[in-house]
């Protein structure tokens, strides 16, 4: 089979990330990749690695995660999804899959990315939204919150607000929306910008956090970027308010569809 010509094949994806540590495989733990090319490799009958628009951290959860692989297997897509969804644990699902129809990788490709962060505001927890969102029993100021917001949207040097040990080559990001919503006895933070630090969006949060318990002013904000220090910033909010919501590509992949879940006919 080492002859046979390799095709891509594009998977949207979609998980729960509670019993995970996170996307990235690492050796001796439960993660998403690890559980995906598992599965492929059995299908495939070779070994499959599975490369994902970027990681996602312990106790994270994707709407729209996008990977892709590479195989000499000839199933079809539409088996592929059937094959991964009987096979994964049901914590892990895939909506879409695609053969790619021109070059295309699903970390390099990425042209921008959405987050959503949500906030419990009641005062009694959700036995049911528990690994969903971050339970904060104190009241939060909505209108400081959407204050303190602005600040962060455009290009900043977002060094205040990922670990001070950080692998990336800049802290510099650009932001281009950012909102604040009540949903219901929700908050939710959504973020979209071309990449992301390590634990930025939740460092982001916990600061809006402290601004709407009145901790801090909405513009104390730009000498938290100024500082470029960590300690400047507000606390990491948890990780299972934290979703990746979804990944564009513009022209280089389409957005996903919904096929079903029909079996195809018998050939």
């Amino acid at each position: 089979m080492s002859g046979e010509e390799k095709r891509r094949v594009v998977l949207w994806i979609e998980y729960d990330g509670s019993d995970f540590h996170g996307w990235q495989f690492q050796p001796g733990q439960r993660t998403v990749q690890s559980d995906i090319e598992t599965a492929l490799s059995v299908m495939c009958k070779e070994k499959i690695r599975v490369i994902a628009s970027g990681r996602t951290d312990a106790g994270v959860h994707a709407m729209g995660q996008v990977a892709h692989f590479d195989t000499t297997s000839r199933i079809s897509p539409q088996k592929f999804r059937l094959g991964l969804n009987s096979m994964l644990e049901r914590d892990v699902s895939v909506f879409d899959c695609r053969e790619a129809v021109s070059p295309f990788h699903a970390q390099y490709d990425a042209v921008r990315k959405t987050y959503r962060y949500r906030i419990l505001t009641r005062r009694a927890p959700s036995a049911l939204r528990r690994n969903q969102v971050w339970h904060h029993r104190r009241k939060l100021d909505i209108d400081l919150m959407r204050n303190a917001s602005v600040y962060f949207v455009g290009e900043r040097d977002f060094a205040s607000f990922c670990p001070e040990n950080t692998e990336a080559s800049s802290t510099v990001r650009r932001l281009d929306r950012m909102d604040v919503v009540v949903n219901e006895d929700e908050i939710w933070v959504e973020v979209t910008a071309e990449g992301f630090l390590r634990f930025m969006v939740r460092t982001i949060v916990g600061t809006l956090a402290e601004v709407g318990r009145e901790e801090r002013l909405p513009d104390s904000i730009p000498e938290i970027f100024e500082a470029r220090d960590r300690n400047r910033a507000g606390l990491k909010a948890p990780a299972q308010g934290l979703c990746l919501v979804c990944v564009h590509y513009g022209d280089k992949l389409p957005p996903p569809g919904d096929e079903g879940d029909a079996e195809e006919p018998e050939t």
